[in-house]
């Protein structure tokens, strides 16, 4: 059985959605988006929740990405794992890159096709979050606190695995 962790929220937008489990037993809550926001190819912007939280002191609020907007869209949540750290306080804002390549001048229409989280295909171009869309997760994860010891060597402390980034490959 899990823990409950009581996390303060107070609702800053009108409109603005808490919150929620999909299923009793998963990980991340959905969060939603609290206004429209269009993101252009290779732009990056804040979509604002209309939140604000109060996250207990020895905790943060982990944001992570929805697996379906990441397959389907070039939209990314670029510091994956964003952090929501036990003192703030202002209002959560989520990340989002539109990693779609970016069309030359010639190719800008003034009226361009937006697509939706909703789009399947991974399209590139112009999207549009609407407010209520479920863009991203949020998990609340312990903080324990690192305490540093200085040695002469680590090398005899545990198991070294060897090598270095890359060092294990691509295939067994």
């Amino acid at each position: 059985m899990s823990e409950n962790v009581e996390v303060y929220v107070e609702i800053c937008r009108e409109g603005a959605i808490i919150p929620k489990y999909a299923n009793q037993w998963d990980a991340g809550m959905d969060i939603y988006a609290a206004e429209d926001v269009v993101i252009r190819p290779g732009e990056t912007v804040i979509i604002p929740t209309g939140l604000k939280m109060a996250v207990p002191e020895g905790y943060e609020i982990q944001v992570r990405p929805r697996s379906g907007i990441s397959l389907n869209t070039p939209l990314r949540i670029p510091n994956s794992p964003g952090t929501i750290d036990s003192g703030y306080r202002d209002e959560i804002g989520i990340i989002v890159t539109n990693a779609s390549v970016p069309a030359s001048n010639e190719q800008i229409s003034s009226d361009p096709i937006e697509f939706t989280i909703g789009s399947k295909g991974n399209k590139q171009g112009v999207y549009k979050i609407c407010k209520g869309d479920r863009i991203a997760q949020i998990v609340l994860q312990r903080v324990p606190r690192i305490q540093f010891k200085v040695v002469d060597s680590v090398k005899e402390i545990g198991i070294d695995r060897g090598g270095g980034f890359g060092s294990t490959g691509v295939r067994e």
